[in-house]
């Protein structure tokens, strides 16, 4: 099939072409659009911002949970020809207000619950407010002039006199701006301490929507549950920019995803893609897969050749339905997934693959089909679309760090030249940060993060990440970090306490049970790997928005 050039031209014809289809249902409240009720409203967002003074290229803020509202005002921005800035609802107010300033914002959309907590006086540029709750004006600077409001009060008598009638497939016609002109300003969650604002182009949607639609990873009449927040790179793209580019049928599921809401929602949607994060597996795998494995009886019924193929065959069954039973595949991204689990899940043949991706490349760099997958690794890196070159005199066998380029790679951070010159050099080379190997045909196995990575007194680079993700696999361990001291390796441990109750563990018989949990843990790493102590921490670890532990508080 041809691919239209421009991302905006994707969703024009799209759009058209899927007129009367479902594009979009809010789980909560069941309230279906079509695709010609999203044009609908999309439109009417394009006159709010004529009519209040919004040019191309001006800076629009959005924060919110994932919703039908939140979406259109997203597509609507980017195919007005302004940049789009989504804000995680994670975000405190005072960061979220940092962001929104720094971004030079002058519009806001957000959730009503949101709002409360904001302050308008603090956002200088900001001319208003408008909510994703009801699409009223929920504040607007005096130094407007009352435009938005009075936007607002005549918005729909404008609309009636633009378009007559009935709004039909033929009114939908978008700009096309520069490839290089920046459509998304997505703000990173500051894992090394602060964030900072990725310039995504519309040559960087296009690349990963047009990936997503040569691959088939979504088509026409498919359906997909969007969980991940929108405000991500990773959900953004996969859950929302391809489906729409095809015809897909979301339904937006704008509750935190606990695993027994997630599980109902796949259920009934049944979803023909998967895209999730390796929390959701791994506590599946942790709480009910692990616990049967480890009975006396399944135990040894797996030693019986025959026996185990069954056994597995029929928790494969129960995984594959628990998921909606009609996918396709599960796509695992945004962190690591765990060896274990994801060595369990090759073994019952779960279809799952790892990708691989960065916000800066928003996101994706890697990805293979589930049948072609190898373990281990975070997939092939994109033909036609990516490059990529590990910095090692031996890239097959050495770790060594990965660099990026092509279509994806973003044009920069926002107003900050010099962490920008940190990460992108002067032959387009983006420097990921991320240590690891690299197969000739481009399969990439990554080790861990550059600035995590420990040198050893003899010499051997230890890579935290592999140590914790065995770790957190043993009993009474929620989370872990390995972080050096004195220059031995301390595992910090925050408690599985749910766990601890199940199995009627005291918090004084905690010590000689994470006793034997390092004995267990120096057996399964290498020599140089073994861990000198457990150091138990009683709350757990300051994440980011996006869920991530913030490394750098710990390494002091």
């Amino acid at each position: 099939m041809t691919i239209p050039e421009h991302i905006n031209d994707i969703y024009a014809s799209g759009f058209r072409d899927n007129w009367s289809l479902p594009a979009i249902t809010d789980y909560g409240t069941g309230k279906t659009f079509t695709y010609g009720a999203l044009s609908y409203e999309i439109a009417r967002i394009h006159m709010t911002f004529e009519l209040s003074g919004i040019k191309r290229g001006d800076k629009v803020a959005l924060i919110g949970k994932n919703s039908p509202g939140w979406i259109m005002v997203f597509i609507a921005t980017v195919t007005y020809g302004a940049t789009i800035v989504p804000i995680l609802q994670e975000f405190n107010p005072t960061d979220a207000q940092h962001i929104i300033n720094h971004s030079e914002s002058v519009m806001l959309f957000a959730d009503d619950n949101i709002w409360e907590s904001f302050e308008l006086e603090k956002m200088s540029r900001l001319r208003g407010v408008i909510s994703l709750n009801t699409g009223k004006v929920l504040a607007e600077d005096s130094r407007n002039g009352g435009v938005l409001t009075n936007v607002s009060k005549n918005i729909n008598r404008r609309f009636k006199r633009k378009y007559k009638g009935e709004f039909v497939p033929e009114y939908v016609k978008y700009v096309t701006p520069d490839d290089d002109d920046v459509a998304v300003l997505n703000y990173t969650s500051g894992t090394t301490g602060f964030s900072k604002g990725v310039m995504l182009t519309y040559r960087n949607l296009w690349g990963n929507v047009s990936f997503g639609i040569k691959s088939r990873l979504h088509y026409q009449g498919s359906r997909c549950l969007s969980f991940l927040p929108l405000a991500h790179a990773y959900g953004c793209a996969f859950d929302m920019l391809v489906p729409l580019a095809v015809g897909t049928h979301i339904t937006v599921f704008g509750k935190l995803p606990s695993p027994n809401l997630l599980l109902k929602a796949l259920a009934q949607v049944k979803p023909n893609l998967v895209i999730c994060v390796p929390l959701i597996l791994e506590k599946i795998y942790r709480k009910q897969i692990l616990p049967m494995l480890t009975k006396k009886g399944v135990r040894w019924a797996l030693q019986v050749p025959g026996v185990d193929k069954a056994f597995y065959a029929i928790i494969r069954r129960k995984l594959v339905e628990a998921f909606g039973g009609e996918f396709e595949e599960v796509i695992v991204g945004g962190a690591p997934l765990n060896h274990e689990v994801e060595e369990f899940l090759h073994r019952i043949k779960f279809p799952f693959t790892v990708g691989y991706g960065m916000t800066e490349c928003g996101p994706l760099i890697s990805y293979t089909p589930w049948r072609q997958f190898v373990v281990g690794s975070s997939g092939r890196t994109l033909p036609h679309i990516m490059h990529s070159k590990i910095v090692s005199d031996d890239p097959v066998n050495i770790p060594g760090e990965i660099c990026v380029r092509g279509v994806n790679v973003m044009k920069g951070y926002y107003k900050n030249a010099s962490a920008t010159e940190a990460v992108l050099d002067a032959e387009g080379w983006l420097h990921t940060g991320d240590m690891g190997t690299r197969s000739d045909d481009g399969t990439i196995f990554i080790k861990g993060r550059y600035k995590t990575m420990i040198l050893s007194s003899n010499g051997q680079n230890i890579y935290p990440e592999e140590i914790e993700a065995k770790l957190n696999n043993m009993p009474y361990v929620a989370e872990s970090l390995v972080v050096e001291r004195n220059n031995r390796l301390v595992a910090l441990v925050y408690p599985d306490y749910e766990a601890m109750d199940k199995f009627g563990v005291t918090n004084e018989q905690l010590p000689e049970e994470m006793d034997k949990v390092l004995a267990g843990l120096n057996k399964l790493v290498a020599p140089y790997e073994r861990v000198d102590r457990i150091q138990l921490i009683a709350n757990e670890f300051e994440k980011t928005p996006k869920r991530s532990i913030k490394r750098y508080l710990y390494n002091a």
